[in-house]
């Protein structure tokens, strides 16, 4: 290793420790942190982010990222899959977006994304939009100036900016052509559905569910997939999410409703798959910009499949029944694995995006990706917003919104300043989709491995095809290697096509 990768490597390893320490201070936010500790703690991240920045931006790093040109490419001619090579383009990359940012910018939206999230949450407990209307203006008024930095690069849409620190190198023209092409597949699908949606019940999921054995029950699940109290955690949290601070130490989160059991079982799996992908990356890559997935839209594809391929798939959801039976043998004792089986995975539109199911989620996403377009471009006044989606949520789910949490306000994101996020779950359930097509013709015993509750094969699986690389391939390369074309929607449509059109009789 030449003097010039020794010393860039040591930089960005503090930089990883600070962004882990701004990180953790978040996790804490979310989870334990009292309430009245808020305005503080905003300004808590508010320094560490400007320190970050400040650090990442220094003079210095550019000296080095230059000096490193030359072996940058004798690296990856040596090997293409070069650790220190992908490892030079990553921090480049990241290293000039960030020398766009001014240190006070930086700074503001880590303050306003703190102070937002506080508000989002008094808000939504009280479904009222107008107190939260002042931080989503400030959040959007930051993320304006942010994507007007990058004017002189040409993006064909403002929100390109947005949408590419998330999902790196995908234009917003391809993520509207993917969904216009899924809003044509499930629209169809759906309306097939609805004249037959008395065939399936999901009453089971629904009565009364004590929160302490619920923990239990997902703690098992959990520990079956991968999870250990030496390198994870497992917490409450009001919308619940997954961190990481290294391989080594993952923290999921859930969140326990009485009243509805695939809250907190089903959430628990879905940032399980976010976990596993964290846990997975290569060690020699920690404490680097390589420590982390790709991108948004895969680290989705991994929670969506654990989820919904895996969670409401008939072989893991067999294993499934007999744990509810074991823990709660009053509500599930008489409750065939077949009936759970189509109860898990009923269609029927809902208010709620976390709670929909497979074939209607999408319609959830797109609905969000419109709207940010529109308050990005300014075209949509922040105070109609509410209106617009009430709107949308009636032309494309046919659903009246009753009140504010149960729409605009539902979603964490845009309080912590997050557009440009939304989109990424819908990318992540079609390259689920194409995931899945590729790990069963490569597993040919998954089905039985996974109606034992031994996820192990499949966890292997993904490892050596997606999770060890972490960054060190873009999002594009990476879907390409493993299922061997781009992101596309068909593999998606034909999965629900398949597994739906027998439990509703469709034809």
């Amino acid at each position: 290793m030449s003097q010039a990768l020794d010393e860039l490597r040591q930089r960005l390893a503090e930089i990883s420790d600070l962004s882990s320490a701004a990180g953790l201070l978040g996790w804490d936010q979310q989870t334990m942190m009292p309430e009245r500790a808020n305005p503080l703690r905003a300004e808590q991240l508010g320094t560490l982010s400007g320190i970050v920045h400040e650090r990442f931006t220094d003079d210095a790093i550019g000296r080095l990222l230059h000096a490193l040109e030359g072996e940058e490419e004798a690296l990856r001619q040596a090997d293409p899959d070069s650790d220190d090579a992908a490892l030079i383009r990553v921090a480049r990359r990241d290293y000039e977006k960030s020398k766009r940012v001014p240190a006070e910018l930086a700074v503001e939206m880590a303050r306003a994304g703190a102070l937002g999230h506080q508000a989002w949450v008094q808000a939504r407990e009280r479904s009222d939009f107008a107190s939260f209307l002042p931080f989503l203006r400030r959040n959007v008024e930051l993320k304006r100036q942010y994507v007007e930095l990058f004017d002189d690069e040409g993006h064909d849409d403002p929100y390109d900016v947005l949408l590419d620190d998330y999902e790196e190198g995908m234009k917003t023209a391809e993520v509207a052509t993917l969904f216009s092409e899924l809003r044509a597949q499930l629209v169809p699908l759906i309306a097939q559905i609805a004249e037959k949606s008395d065939a399936v019940d999901n009453a089971p999921l629904h009565g009364s569910f004590e929160p302490a054995r619920q923990a239990v029950l997902v703690r098992g699940v959990l520990e079956r997939l991968g999870w250990s109290p030496d390198g994870w955690r497992l917490d409450e949290a009001e919308h619940p999410f997954a961190a990481s601070f290294g391989p080594t130490d993952v923290r999921l989160t859930t969140r326990y409703d009485p009243s509805y059991i695939g809250m907190a079982l089903y959430g628990g799996i879905h940032e399980m798959g976010h976990g596993l992908y964290e846990a997975g990356v290569a060690p020699q890559l920690a404490r680097t910009p390589l420590a982390s997935g790709a991108s948004l839209g895969l680290h989705e594809s991994q929670s969506r499949l654990w989820e919904n391929v895996v969670g409401r798939g008939r072989p893991f959801a067999g294993f499934l029944h007999g744990e509810l039976q074991r823990v709660f043998p009053e509500q599930f004792g008489a409750i065939d694995a077949e009936s759970y089986y189509r109860a898990v995975n009923k269609v029927q539109p809902s208010l709620i995006r976390v709670e929909a199911d497979e074939a209607t989620y999408g319609l959830h996403i797109i609905l969000r990706f419109e709207l940010e377009r529109e308050m990005i471009a300014g075209t949509l006044d922040l105070a109609e917003l509410p209106e617009a989606w009430n709107a949308r949520m009636k032309q494309y789910l046919g659903i009246d919104v009753p009140d504010d949490a149960s729409g605009v306000l539902q979603d964490v994101h845009w309080s912590a300043g997050e557009i440009g996020y939304f989109s990424t779950y819908a990318l992540g359930n079609l390259i689920a989709a194409q995931l899945w097509q590729r790990a069963r013709a490569d597993l040919p015993q998954l089905d039985e491995q996974l109606a034992a509750g031994d996820g192990s094969a499949l966890r292997a699986w993904l490892g050596d095809h997606l999770h060890r690389y972490g960054r060190k391939l873009p999002p594009k390369e990476l879907v390409q290697r493993i299922v061997g074309g781009p992101i596309a929607v068909q593999p998606f449509a034909d999965y629900l096509r398949a597994k739906l059109t027998p439990l509703y009789g469709l034809s």
